[in-house]
């Protein structure tokens, strides 16, 4: 050979390839081929020096800066332990806030869910006037709204109107836990 100065040889223990154009990884500073060049092929040590993603914390979704050099597990793993919002050991905000006005029902509920004619907050069990006994401003349980007449009421032959089978069940639900 003419010139026994020219060229690298490939840096990956697999190739020892001569190459006359090397590529120098920017990570490890080694020379490879073309086909080594990158990261991945040549397995770089140190690899996560060149990664520019910014991770994320899994717990308050905020991202971590890390610096060049730094380990990312690491980082988060410390911001976790101290500064994180949401840490497993801190109060959580609370989400269920709107507690059921119905006597039994200890049921919370994320939204407030108001009856039309009472004004009260019930969750989704107990939402309905008839599944509540609603008693507007001052009157006697209405049947949603439609009659004034109630299942405990007597008719004219003097027989009391049966309930429907809906609120039955319903009423018994709260009883009887399942």
């Amino acid at each position: 050979m003419e010139f026994p100065d020219l060229g690298r040889h490939c840096s990956e223990k697999t190739c020892k390839q001569l190459d006359f154009l090397p590529l120098r990884c920017d990570a490890c500073n080694q020379d490879f081929c073309k086909d080594h060049a990158a990261c991945a092929a040549h397995k770089c040590p140190f690899a996560f020096k060149k990664d520019v993603h910014v991770p994320v914390c899994p717990l308050c979704n905020v991202p971590i800066p890390v610096k060049k050099g730094e380990i990312p597990d690491v980082i988060v793993g410390q911001h976790m332990d101290r500064d994180c919002v949401r840490h497993p050991g801190k109060q959580r905000e609370k989400v269920f806030l709107y507690r059921c006005s119905k006597e039994g029902c200890r049921k919370k509920e994320a939204l407030q869910l108001a009856c039309v004619q009472c004004r009260r907050n019930f969750c989704i069990g107990h939402r309905h006037p008839l599944d509540h006994g609603c008693r507007p401003e001052g009157g006697s349980p209405g049947k949603a709204g439609c009659s004034t007449a109630t299942a405990s009421e007597p008719t004219s032959s003097g027989t009391l109107h049966a309930p429907s089978s809906g609120w039955l069940v319903q009423r018994l639900r709260w009883k009887v836990k399942w």
